[in-house]
């Protein structure tokens, strides 16, 4: 620790940095729960001032180059921000650290903009009565929701670029304040100095995010009907997970909330995510938002099940947050929009969501199923507000900000609904539940949550606890659903083969596993074949690297049966681990009396091939694995063939060789065994972007895209390598001295369009020049309105030939040129407000030309090259 400035490692990617010289304490890096790593190292303490208790903390936060790390969030600065504002003070009227001062966020523009957008979607929600009405409400719903929603927001939706201090990090040494520095070494690596001291952070992890709580390991049995609670506390709570549930119905899953560390939970609960049936959402606060794309890292799209209004505003803030189109919200889950206020059935099971008042949109949920003794019900509360602040917003004027003193009657009698279990926030506060609402509630059981305080003998008078991992059975099982899912699965895998063989392999031992157990040893004869029905099993290569995660659905072992040969691998139980154990030799008899050998042996390598990409090695069952390997087809690229972009219409898996990748004459990476390129194919239906050179003879498992696309996971990571090779991009065309410099690839094959794309390249270029320059005001208003009455012009002609020729996605194009043109126009009125630089401008082309167009006018060419239209 150095005289001037102190570094200390909070957490994997999580660092402190202080310099108490200058009252600056800086938080490098916010993952979800990040605060809750801040408080458990003594970094924020509890003081008292003349009465008054408040919290010390950070001032100032450093942001992640990187979004997405892991398949986990990097940058979520909501809950430092609100530590900030009101736990510290610093937005609080007449506090004493409400100095004017606001808090610094520092970072690339990319992340400091998308993070600005998604606080401001956590703070508010939808932000408009048209928003409200577009999420489905009527026009005089909407304004009884914006008039609660401003009551919450004390009058004013703020722009929250003014509720922060801003430091754009460029790659050059930037000053923060008196004799501090940072400068950024490398991508995710940055250096602070200060006097004649540095420190540096890498802010880069190699694995997950650490949670700040410890969880321990439950044997979770699947039933007709029960409540497994997965967390009891709130944003603030060290020592639980935020409050959240899983419905069991009938041997599915149903989350309810995606928090924080919802991958540790469900390891914890030895549950897969490729089990989950689907999820619950009550709202789009972190706490029960976070955990959202570890939910998205499936094989499958798990259906979500939210009211539009709930939806409309989640999917505005996840893309904020990750800079993406609303609408790709539809190629991760199945949505399924519930209708408020009324019983939606879910496969057998009804669920009722309900509105309830909160700064952003919300419903609680009452689930029920049918029994013997009648409908056995579960209330999930979260989050609700007291009564008595509820009250205190009515107002009749619907002028005012408020609520009606019917709709107040109508939430106080909702929220008193007597259920079999009812879990309640009772957070208090402005916005958060309280006990004694609940005083004479009439509900069989009452558990206590959203809080992170001890409760009171009053509060422990209402309502009971419950543990990580309790688990209240509402309707008891019958039936054995791990059996019953084995058969599915089984099925799954042999389709033509009869009933009576499939029981043949289920009539074996099924054994549990214990956390930590090695299952098979590397170099283990093939004793059995094992299906992974629950739980999560770690496959570890013999070097010890490369090790990736098998869940439900997995077939083990069936490859080294018929070839007789060793494992290769280590395979050990991350949690509970429930598996099928099939002898070697029924299933070779199996294999045998069903005529499989030929079937096997045809997709055994590939599938084997698979297993060991990065792309499909790790959360892909086997019944998914198989699907593809059945698709896949080898084809032979000699070496020096050359295939310029926009020829190659597949996706491929190099088996063996080496191809580069180039845009004109830049090589932006060498491919390799194991690697893949054509995924523009797989995301958008449309060729190669890039140009392929082949330097040594490669052969490559070719398929058609679409079977990809659809499996969120290999998505997720496709859009990741994707958006890396754009940023290569950037960087390339900053090096040639210009953002706007044209090339052909940029082409989509329409004379005419092309023409205008080019035109648009050049007066964003003119428009850079002048900023360069230093140009004066007026010049660079004339060629921003050039700019914009072109692309005006141009996307009407664009609009005019799709409608004349029936392109299938005519409006939604039209929509995202609306989109394009707003962000235009926030151009030219920001050159109204301050001094606009070069860099928002690059970002602008990035967002228009490495997404727009080669992703959107590029299906549409296609669509219109089919037609002879070039």
């Amino acid at each position: 620790m150095g005289k001037f400035i102190h570094k200390i490692e909070v957490s994997n990617g999580i660092y402190w940095v202080e310099m108490p010289e200058i009252d600056l304490n800086i938080l490098c890096g916010c993952p979800a729960d990040s605060v809750k790593h801040l408080m458990k190292r003594g970094l924020i303490q509890t003081l008292e001032e003349k009465g008054l208790k408040y919290e010390t903390g950070p001032n100032a936060i450093l942001l992640s180059d990187v979004m997405i790390q892991k398949g986990m969030f990097s940058n979520m600065a909501e809950f430092p921000i609100l530590q900030m504002f009101y736990r510290q003070g610093m937005i609080i009227p007449g506090h004493p650290n409400n100095t004017g001062a606001k808090p610094l966020l520092i970072g690339s523009k990319e992340q400091l903009d998308a993070q600005i957008n998604y606080i401001y979607r956590g703070n508010y929600g939808l932000v408009s009565i048209e928003e409200l009405i577009e999420s489905g409400l009527s026009r005089d719903q909407a304004t009884e929701m914006m008039r609660l929603k401003l009551k919450f927001a004390f009058g004013k939706i703020t722009d929250p670029k003014n509720m922060f201090d801003i430091i754009y990090l460029e790659s050059d040494k930037i000053h923060i304040r008196q004799d501090l520095y940072i400068k950024r070494k490398k991508i995710n690596v940055f250096e602070f100095s200060y006097k004649d001291e540095s420190v540096t952070v890498d802010l880069n992890i190699d694995k997950p995010y650490n949670s700040p709580y410890k969880l321990g390991f439950y044997n979770t049995k699947r039933d007709y009907f029960s409540i497994i609670h997965s967390g009891q506390g709130d944003g603030w709570d060290i020592y639980d997970p935020c409050m959240a549930s899983i419905v069991m119905f009938q041997g599915k899953i149903y989350l309810i909330d995606a928090g924080p560390n919802i991958q540790y939970s469900l390891t914890a609960l030895g549950i897969g995510i490729n089990e989950i049936e689907g999820l619950f959402h009550t709202h789009a606060h972190d706490d029960h938002f976070a955990g959202i794309t570890s939910i998205m890292m499936s094989d499958h799209k798990i259906k979500y099940y939210a009211t539009s209004t709930v939806r409309h505003s989640v999917m505005k803030k996840l893309s904020a947050l990750l800079n993406i189109e609303e609408d790709s919200f539809y190629n991760f889950f199945d949505v399924q929009d519930l209708k408020p206020d009324i019983w939606n059935q879910i496969n057998g099971l009804d669920v009722k969501p309900i509105f309830s008042p909160h700064p952003v949109e919300t419903t609680i949920f009452i689930f029920r199923a049918i029994s013997k003794e009648g409908y056995r019900t579960y209330g999930h509360f979260a989050d609700i507000v007291g009564l008595n602040t509820l009250y205190n917003m009515v107002s009749e004027d619907i002028s005012s900000h408020g609520i009606s003193l019917d709709n107040f009657k109508i939430v106080k009698e909702r929220y008193s609904t007597p259920l079999t279990l009812k879990k309640i926030d009772i957070g208090g506060g402005m916005i958060h539940g309280e006990v004694k609402d609940f005083t004479d509630d009439e509900s069989d059981k009452i558990v206590l949550a959203h809080t992170s305080v001890k409760l009171t003998d009053e509060q422990k008078a209402v309502g009971s606890e419950a543990e990580f991992g309790a688990i209240d059975v509402l309707i008891e099982s019958k039936q054995n659903y791990t059996q019953r899912y084995a058969f599915g699965m089984l099925k799954n895998y042999f389709q033509k083969v009869p009933i009576d063989q499939i029981h043949l392999l289920l009539n074996n031992n099924t054994s549990t596993f214990n956390p930590g157990t090695i299952i098979i040893k590397d170099n283990q004869s093939p004793d059995n074949v094992y299906l992974i029905l629950t739980g999560i099993v770690e496959c570890i290569s013999r070097k010890g690297v490369d090790s990736h995660l098998l869940s439900e659905g997995t077939l083990v072992g069936e490859i080294n049966c018929i070839n007789g040969t060793v494992f290769n691998k280590t395979y050990r139980a991350l949690s509970y681990v429930r598996i099928l154990e099939i002898p070697s030799n029924i299933f070779l008899y199996f294999v045998s009396k069903n005529g499989l050998y030929e079937e096997i042996e045809k997709i055994k390598d590939k599938i084997e091939f698979l297993q060991n990409t990065w792309l499909f090695g790790e959360k892909i069952s086997y019944p998914v694995q198989n699907r593809i390997a059945s698709k896949m087809e080898l084809k032979i690229f000699p070496s020096g063939t050359c295939l310029p972009h926009g020829t190659l219409n597949k996706f491929y898996l190099i088996k063996y060789g080496k191809i580069s990748c180039k845009i004109g004459d830049e090589i932006l990476e060498t491919l390799e065994k194991w690697d893949y390129f054509g995924e523009e194919n797989a995301l958008y239906s449309t060729p190669a972007l890039f140009n392929f050179e082949v330097e040594e003879e490669v052969g490559a498992y070719e398929l058609d895209g679409e079977i990809l696309g659809e499996i969120p996971i290999v998505r997720w990571k496709l859009l990741e390598k994707l958006e890396r090779k754009k940023k290569k991009i950037d960087r390339i065309n900053m090096n040639k001295k210009s953002p706007f410099f044209w090339r052909p690839e940029y082409n989509i094959k329409i004379k005419e369009i092309d023409a205008d794309h080019k035109k648009i390249f050049d007066l964003a270029e003119n428009i850079y020049v002048s900023i360069r320059k230093k140009n004066s005001k007026d010049i660079l208003e004339r060629e921003i309105e050039y700019l914009i009455n072109f692309s005006e012009e141009q996307f009407r002609n664009e609009e005019e030939l799709l409608k004349k020729y029936e392109y299938p996605e005519y409006k939604d194009h039209c929509k995202k040129h609306g989109i394009l043109m707003k962000k235009l126009r926030n151009i030219q009125s920001d050159v109204d407000v301050y001094e606009y630089s070069d860099e928002d401008l690059v970002k602008l082309l990035r967002d228009w030309i490495l997404n727009h167009i080669f992703e959107e006018d590029r299906r549409y060419a296609k669509f219109l090259n089919s037609l002879d239209v070039y």
